[in-house]
């Protein structure tokens, strides 16, 4: 581990480092999530404030960045968690008076659901580096290093994926 500088980091300095390389992909992936740059942006900021609480408990500070992810993810779910809840109660008591129909809304859950069942039905490999690289935001340099793989690799997974989700897509379109 002495050759990873950070490890030997305090929390200032490991958690101000993280920062600077990676809060603008942190943002993307909320975003990606939310649909709501503001709140993704605050999520991300206390999934830092979170990190340097407990930076002092990481067993391993070379996971600190997947530890952050999983933060903003869990952050992420709540927030849609709470919209889900105002968003009803707002509906409840004021309707919109251009909401889409109820077949509209039934036909964009099924189309998502479809989306994510055949991302669920490719193989390990294809279905990680579609996640890492479209929901996770991440290069394929990243991708290769998460999956242990080379980026030669991640590129021909992805490509298959890609392959065999386009009949499925087009028939949704």
């Amino acid at each position: 581990m002495a050759d990873r500088p950070h490890t030997r980091w305090d929390a200032d300095e490991a958690v101000t480092h993280l920062f600077g390389a990676h809060y603008r992909p942190m943002v993307r992936l909320a975003s990606l999530l939310l649909h709501e740059r503001g709140i993704a942006e605050e999520i991300v900021q206390d999934g830092f404030v979170r990190l340097h609480a407990r930076w002092h408990k990481l067993r391993d500070p070379d996971k600190a960045l997947a530890y952050l992810r999983v933060t903003v993810v869990n952050g992420c779910r709540s927030a849609l968690r709470h919209r889900k809840v105002v968003d009803a109660h707002l509906a409840a008591s004021h309707p919109p008076p251009d909401a889409p129909s109820a077949e509209a809304g039934a036909l964009a859950l099924l189309t998502q659901a479809a989306v994510l069942d055949a991302i669920r039905r490719l193989p390990a490999r294809q279905r990680e580096a579609i996640v890492l690289r479209y929901y996770a935001d991440l290069s394929e340099a990243e991708i290769a290093e998460a999956m242990g793989v080379s980026r030669g690799a991640v590129m021909s997974h992805a490509a298959r994926a890609v392959a065999a989700l386009r009949p499925i897509l087009e028939r949704l379109a």
